[in-house]
Formats: structure tokens, C-alpha cells, sequence
């Protein structure tokens, strides 16, 4: 895949302790899964409708695809697309921002500019 940066879309509260840790290991479905779950930037407003909607507390975490090196594969997920899976904790340093996901009235995530 070409994308340069991925997102993970968390609480505020892991992201603080991976903070403290130096690394994500994850949220519970990625423990459960046994990757990390990240999206692209066409990619990431449908996986917050499908599983963050009117949450509130959530953090858009950027990473550099390629300081991920081998342990991040192109997997089919949702419809057959291809999404980014982390098979290794995250390391802290391989992020490029962290932004609030602040809820519109309406439930749906206020995102910032993404870059793909």
C-alpha cells in the first residue's frame, strides 16, 4: 500500500498510559485480534461510525506507516479493502500527532485534515 500515515483512533485514557509505557499495545479488540487495528485516511471516518459513534473522549493518533516496518501488513477487512494491521506493540515514537476526536450533535466525529 502507498499510505504514508495511518490512524488508531483511541481513548484518551490509553493513549496516555502507552504514553507512560512508550508503547501501545493496544485497545481490548486489538489484544482480542492480536494486532493492532489502524485505517487510512479514506478509511478512518466509516471505522468511527462503525465503532466510535457518539463516544466521547477519543484521541486520533497519526503514525508513519513505514517506522513500522514488517510487523504492519495489508490485510482485507470490511467489503474485501485492505487495511493496515499492527503485529507488534506501537511504539510512541513512530507517531507523527495526536489530535482530539471531538462528537458533533449529531454523533458523527469531527475530524482535522488527514493525510493519506
Amino acid at each position: 500500500m502507498t499510505s504514508k500515515t495511518i490512524y488508531k483512533i483511541c481513548s484518551k485514557e490509553e493513549w496516555e498510559i502507552a504514553c507512560t509505557k512508550g508503547c501501545f499495545e493496544g485497545a481490548a479488540i486489538d489484544l482480542s485480534d492480536g494486532y493492532i487495528h489502524f485505517s487510512t485516511a479514506s478509511q478512518v471516518s466509516q471505522t468511527a461510525r462503525l465503532h466510535f459513534t457518539e463516544r466521547k473522549g477519543l484521541v486520533l493518533v497519526a503514525v508513519a506507516a513505514k517506522r513500522l516496518g514488517d510487523d504492519l501488513k495489508w490485510e482485507a477487512a470490511r467489503g474485501g479493502e485492505l487495511f493496515p494491521h499492527l503485529y507488534a506493540t506501537l511504539d510512541v515514537d513512530a507517531v507523527k500527532s495526536v489530535t482530539d476526536l471531538p462528537v458533533a450533535e449529531d454523533g458523527v466525529h469531527i475530524f482535522p485534515p488527514l493525510e493519506d
